[in-house]
């Protein structure tokens, strides 16, 4: 499960800002496709609801790891997020997902990602404090929780010297971490105002974002379009549109972006 002590230690856990399935895959994947290792012509998204329609991945007891098969080289990598409510992923034993775990498998990793799946099948099956998915509050809980886990799918092979560092790591003071990694990853809700012969009104709180919208020319056609706008640092994401009087539309998104490390 090293993909997943990965994901912790460089800071790819998340809340899902929907309890949606399709709305919390794709906040996933376009988190994912914001990864520097991933080519900016792959679609991650696509990917995986290929893969869902095929079969469902939830194993139960509140998990689901969805996935996408990639051409590109690369090592096994996922993301994780933790929906509060759960959500409804029709899973074997009919309970609401908790725990998303995404992976990208490229066609060399397609092994080590089967292992990986068969040790976590293995853990929620002996792990003796699975229920506790269901009360976590918060983030730290859901590290800590998963962290466990891992502790107990590698207690057969002793003790794990990696996993007792990331728990260090989360006690270390903010400014003592120096990972190259994604826990910069900027996530910020936005709603854009679109109104007929009107340069498009975008309502944010990040200051940035709001110049970098507002200079933007084809962003709503885009969006209708494609449901996802990129062009620079920033990548918006049609979450859902309401339709008002007089052509008048209003657009939920959120913005990914990198925030370069100084």
């Amino acid at each position: 499960m090293n993909s997943i002590l990965t994901a912790l230690q460089e800071g790819r856990l998340f809340e899902l800002p929907d309890n949606d399935k399709t709305s919390a895959l794709q906040f996933l994947a376009h988190v994912i496709a914001a990864f520097p290792q991933v080519p900016a012509d792959v679609d991650i998204f696509e990917h995986v609801m290929k893969r869902e329609e095929s079969f469902n991945t939830a194993l139960g007891k509140g998990w689901a790891c969805p996935h996408a098969r990639v051409s590109f080289e690369e090592d096994l990598m996922c993301a994780i997020g933790w929906s509060p409510e759960g959500i409804a992923y029709n899973a074997p034993d009919g309970k609401p997902v908790m725990l998303v775990i995404m992976y990208v498998i490229s066609d060399t990793q397609r092994n080590h990602y089967l292992r990986e799946i068969s040790v976590l099948a293995r853990a929620l099956e002996t792990y003796p404090s699975f229920e506790k998915l269901w009360d976590v509050k918060n983030l730290d809980d859901i590290r800590n929780y998963l962290l466990d886990l891992v502790d107990t799918a590698k207690e057969s092979s002793g003790p794990d010297t990696r996993t007792r560092m990331i728990r260090l790591q989360a006690k270390a003071a903010p400014e003592a971490l120096t990972f190259h990694d994604l826990s910069n990853l900027i996530v910020e809700p936005v709603t854009l105002i679109a109104i007929p012969k009107m340069k498009p009104v975008a309502l944010t709180q990040n200051q940035s974002l709001l110049e970098w919208l507002d200079s933007t020319s084809d962003l709503i056609a885009r969006l209708e379009a494609e449901g996802v706008y990129q062009n620079g640092g920033w990548r918006v994401i049609r979450r859902g549109v309401v339709a008002y009087q007089g052509g008048r539309m209003a657009y939920d998104c959120i913005a990914v972006r990198l925030n370069p490390l100084k």
